[in-house]
């Protein structure tokens, strides 16, 4: 049986890079916001979104993600139609997916607001990518070309790593690129034996 391992962290911390070092060891990994975002390319998905919106949601033939963000960060409402739409979808291809690779003996799923959905139970493991503070908003700030504000509200808007720590399994600590490399080595050795 494919044990299913969580791989979860705040905005910035790492969980990208990370993931790339496991996926480096062989191990497969599904990363649940890349795979929401393709299927919200879908026809389907794009034709039941725009249902959801009075506004013109669309850019070029797809969902304008930005413009879709914007309205469901002040409405709850919208936001959770949005996710009855999106979830079921992803998760049917995350299980899709699961079953193309079962004979692993351990698979990672990166979910960026994993415990935030309340999805810890459907892991055998969690594993959490922390980083400090000041890191992860340098980091965001040049990735994503937002304001030291908007980084600071998007971490607001997230459980704090003290919280998610009390209920991971795993932490891995991400500073340099050596020592993140080295934690997951170990990680997978042990994961592997368990």
């Amino acid at each position: 049986m494919t044990k299913i391992i969580g791989l979860t962290g705040g905005i910035g911390s790492g969980k990208s890079t990370v993931a790339r070092y496991f996926e480096e060891l062989g191990v497969p990994v599904y990363v649940a916001d890349t795979e929401a975002k393709r299927i919200m390319d879908e026809p389907e998905t794009i034709r039941e979104v725009k249902q959801i919106f009075e506004d013109d949601v669309l850019l070029d033939g797809k969902l304008d993600r930005k413009k879709i963000a914007s309205i469901v960060f002040n409405n709850p409402d919208k936001l959770k139609k949005l996710n009855q739409i999106i979830h079921p979808k992803v998760k049917k291809d995350f299980k899709d997916w699961l079953e193309k690779h079962k004979n692993y003996s351990f698979i990672i799923k990166e979910v960026a607001i994993l415990f935030e959905t309340g999805t810890e139970n459907d892991f055998d493991a969690i594993i959490l990518v922390t980083a400090p503070e000041k890191t992860r908003i340098e980091r965001v700030m040049k990735r994503d070309e937002l304001t030291e504000s908007e980084v600071l509200e998007r971490i607001k808007n997230q459980l704090p790593d003290e919280e998610k720590i009390k209920k991971s399994h795993y932490i891995i600590e991400n500073m340099t690129k050596k020592e993140t490399k080295n934690q997951v080595k170990e990680l997978f050795i042990l994961l592997n034996k368990a």
